[in-house]
């Protein structure tokens, strides 16, 4: 049963000799006062108006309340500000601040055309659903849902951000390719059991250049990891040397992408791979001497003992050409820890201790970003019936965390929180309670003095406007 909270006071535990009463009544006071600093890094870069690019608006303009623009910021800004569900918002659009910063000039709703909407500045639920629902053959004879995502737009977004990043080229850079689980939540399209997984899951890809999301495709999870890796590197790769032509790329994944197709496609780019390579009889026939060498060494110390091989290698059916293989001959205390990985780097360039300890295991860092995604962004709430709408709400994640990744590059950096993932952010950055204020003149803002992140609020700003070129 629901409970009510707003129909009456609520009798809190008394404090002393007072009683203490509490109510859901204090107009235009709103819990994300921080979304001001998003507000200010969106009026410096356009963000949301590039992202609203990529959509087909088919409606009537004469009859648009809630342009593009407005729509996709609000379910960006909510997911930032923590609230996942479409249902958060039938209460988040009466927020003054929450208008203010989606980009309203009726912050209050005092001017809608029906009397009905009267208090309410931003879009129902019904409506943000609609973005979803839209199929990609709508047009302006459509009933209800024309507003039509352009999924190759949203792709083409996440490179272009990503490379507007940087005011000048980097020499090199690393792409980390990795797929994970995203657990269903019924009777889905495309629903299958993933045997490695052990429960039904979609199987998203996700390619990152250190912080930087560059891709996030849906995929059923009957299919290989690796699975449409080179569609997705193709137009990511042609997009990044459009711009750098001289950047050097090196691939990066576990072993479930080092695949000869993907491989070989790599060599013929000029694109350095650094893959790991999963173990057979005759790797590990290859090793045998060192891995019992560290074994007996590692029995009369107690600790886990290491040591690096050199090796070429070319399977007997599946590779075009034999490639150098790294192997790490390791025994810890309880068992032996061989591991492999394959690449193009030269040996003369970077050693195999060095490859495999500084190069292949920064790809971890990947599955801190994909958490981030996650857990703090809501990128596996994908519960809508048809693939086309999960991979939409999938891309409204996406697009949180790039903007929370700019507020990182142009905000944070040089902060003590130049590395904190998005769930800090949104706890001690944007959860600041504020009070509303407004006039025909000025939108009043009054964040609560006892906020402890009063300081670094302003340094933040300040360095959002000393890094970021004025709106206009």
């Amino acid at each position: 049963m629901k409970t009510e909270c707003k129909a009456k006071p609520l009798d809190i535990e008394g404090m002393g000799r007072r009683r203490v009463v509490a109510s859901f009544d204090g107009n235009h006071v709103s819990s994300d006062g921080g979304l001001l600093l998003l507000h200010e890094l969106n009026q410096r870069t356009g963000f949301f108006a590039a992202f609203a690019a990529c959509f087909l608006d088919y409606r009537d303009p004469h009859r648009i309340e809630h342009t593009v623009e407005h729509i996709v910021a609000q379910r960006v800004l909510g997911i930032v500000c923590g609230n996942e569900d479409l249902n958060d918002h039938e209460t988040l659009r009466k927020d003054p601040l929450f208008a203010a910063v989606v980009g309203k000039t009726d912050i209050e709703g005092k001017k809608r055309r029906s009397s009905r909407d009267t208090g309410l500045a931003l879009p129902s639920p019904s409506t943000l659903n609609r973005l979803e629902l839209t199929p990609a053959t709508a047009d302006a004879s459509s009933r209800y849902c024309k507003i039509v995502c352009d999924e190759s737009a949203i792709d083409d977004f996440f490179v272009q951000r990503f490379l507007n990043a940087h005011r000048t080229p980097p020499e090199s850079i690393v792409l980390d390719l990795d797929a994970t689980d995203d657990p269903l939540h019924g009777q889905q399209e495309y629903g299958l059991f993933h045997g490695y997984y052990k429960h039904h899951c979609y199987l998203p890809l996700y390619i990152f250049c250190g912080d930087f999301l560059l891709c996030s495709r849906l995929r059923p999870s009957n299919i290989d990891a690796s699975a449409g890796s080179i569609e997705e590197l193709e137009r990511i790769v042609a997009g990044i040397r459009e711009r750098w032509p001289n950047v050097q790329i090196t691939l990066r994944a576990d072993s479930g992408f080092a695949r000869d197709s993907i491989m070989s496609w790599a060599e013929k780019n000029g694109i350095d791979f650094v893959f790991g390579l999963s173990q057979n009889k005759r790797l590990l026939k290859m090793i045998e001497d060192e891995m019992e060498e560290v074994k007996a060494e590692c029995e009369a110390t107690g600790v886990a003992v290491r040591q690096f091989c050199e090796l070429r290698y070319q399977t007997r059916n599946s590779w075009s050409n034999e490639r150098r293989v790294v192997a790490k001959a390791e025994h810890i205390p309880d068992k032996a820890n061989p591991r492999f990985v394959v690449t193009t780097l030269d040996k003369d360039a970077v050693d195999a201790k060095t490859l495999y300890e500084k190069v292949y295991c920064a790809r971890g860092d990947m599955e801190n970003r994909i958490k981030e995604q996650q857990l703090d962004l809501f990128a596996d709430r994908t519960s809508a019936y048809t693939m086309r709408a999960n991979q939409i709400r999938l891309y409204f994640a996406s697009v949180a965390y790039v903007l929370l990744n700019e507020l990182r590059l142009f905000g944070l950096r040089g902060t003590e929180m130049a590395r904190a993932q998005a769930g800090t952010i949104r706890t001690k950055l944007i959860k600041i309670g504020a009070v509303v204020t407004t006039s025909v003149r000025r939108v009043v803002v009054k964040l609560s003095r006892y906020a402890p992140v009063q300081q670094l609020f302003c340094t933040i700003l300040d360095n959002l406007r000393r890094r970021l070129p004025a709106p206009g």
